[in-house]
C-alpha cells in the first residue's frame, strides 16, 4: 500500500468515525427531547381530565394527533408502507397510541402524577428487555447492572413520594408499562426502515377509525366541562406527546439503539415531578436532588458501556 493510499484510508476511517459520533450526538439529543416532551404527558393528562372523561380524552387525543400526522403524510405525498411493515405498525398503534394513553389515563383518575411516574421509571428496563428479546441484541452485564440500579432508584423514589402504598390504579400502570415497552421496541425497529415521523404517523392513521368511533360513543356517555386547563391538556397530549414526542423519540432510537435510548427515560419521572410542582401544585420531598444525581450517574454508565 502506498503512502498516498494509506493516508486516504486513514482519512476515510476518520470521516466514518466522525459521522458515527455525530449520529450518536444527534440521536441522543432527539431522544432527550422526546423524554422532555413525554415528561409533560401526565400533568397534561391530569389537566385534560378536568374537562373530559378518560375515554373521551384518549379518543380525542388520538383523533387530533391523527389529523396532524395525516396532514403531514398528505403534504409529503408519502406512499403507503410496505406490507411487511403493517404488523409492526399495529404493535406501535396498540402500545403507544391506544394502550399506554388509555391505561395511564384511567390510572390518573385515582393516582397522583408522582405515583404514576413509577411506570415511567420502570419503562427503560422493560423496553431494554423487550428489545433484547425482539432483536437478539445482548447488552453487557455492566449495562444491565446500571439499568437495574437506575430503575430501582426511580422505583424507590416514586414509591416514597406516594407514601409507599400501592394505589388502585397500579394494575393499569403496570399494564401500561408492558404495552408501551412493546410499542417502543417495535417502533424503534421500524424507524430503521421508515422515518420516525412516518412510523407514528401511520400508526395514528391506522387507529383513526377506532378513534373516531370511540370519540362518538365516549362523548355521548361522558360529561364535558370545557376550561382552559382541559383544552390545553388535550392539545398537548395530542400534538406534543403523541406526535412530536414520538417522532423525535423513534428517530433518536433509530440512531443510538433502543436499549441506550430507553435508559435516557430514567430522567423522565424526575422531570414529571418537577412539572407536577410547577403545574399541579404537588409537593416534593427533599430527596429529589439526591435521586436526580443517582439517576444521572446511572444514565452516564449506560451510555458508556455496550
Amino acid at each position: 500500500m502506498t503512502a498516498q493510499n494509506s493516508a486516504t484510508l486513514r482519512t476515510s476511517i476518520a470521516a466514518q468515525v466522525g459521522d458515527h459520533r455525530s449520529a450518536a450526538r444527534s440521536g441522543t439529543a432527539l431522544a432527550l427531547l422526546g423524554v422532555v416532551t413525554f415528561s409533560l404527558t401526565f400533568p397534561a393528562t391530569t389537566w385534560g381530565l378536568e374537562s373530559f372523561g378518560p375515554w373521551s380524552l384518549v379518543a380525542l387525543r388520538s383523533v387530533l394527533a391523527a389529523a396532524v400526522a395525516g396532514g403531514f403524510l398528505l403534504a409529503g405525498r408519502v406512499p403507503l408502507p410496505a406490507r411487511e411493515h403493517w404488523a409492526g405498525l399495529a404493535v406501535v398503534a396498540g402500545g403507544v397510541v391506544v394502550g399506554f394513553p388509555l391505561l395511564t389515563t384511567l390510572a390518573l383518575r385515582t393516582s397522583t402524577t408522582s405515583h404514576a411516574a413509577v411506570v415511567v421509571g420502570l419503562l427503560p428496563l422493560t423496553t431494554a428487555a423487550f428489545s433484547a428479546l425482539r432483536t437478539g441484541n445482548r447488552p453487557s452485564g455492566r449495562f444491565w447492572a446500571a439499568a437495574v440500579a437506575g430503575a430501582l432508584v426511580i422505583l424507590v423514589f416514586t414509591l416514597a413520594q406516594s407514601g409507599g402504598t400501592p394505589s388502585a390504579g397500579d394494575a393499569y400502570l403496570f399494564g401500561a408499562l408492558l404495552v408501551c415497552a412493546a410499542g417502543y421496541t417495535e417502533g424503534g425497529r421500524l424507524a430503521r426502515s421508515l422515518p420516525g415521523w412516518q412510523v407514528i404517523g401511520w400508526a395514528l392513521v391506522l387507529c383513526l377509525p377506532l378513534s373516531l368511533t370511540g370519540s362518538a360513543f365516549a362523548l355521548a356517555s361522558e360529561p364535558v366541562h370545557l376550561n382552559w386547563h382541559g383544552v390545553t391538556g388535550l392539545v398537548w397530549v395530542a400534538a406534543g406527546s403523541t406526535f412530536l414526542g414520538l417522532y423525535v423519540w423513534y428517530r433518536g432510537m433509530a440512531e443510538i439503539g433502543t436499549a441506550r435510548a430507553s435508559q435516557l427515560q430514567l430522567a423522565q419521572p424526575l422531570l414529571t415531578l418537577v412539572w407536577s410542582v410547577a403545574l399541579l401544585g404537588e409537593h416534593l420531598s427533599p430527596a429529589t436532588p439526591l435521586a436526580a444525581c443517582a439517576v444521572l450517574v446511572c444514565i452516564t454508565m449506560t451510555q458508556r458501556v455496550k
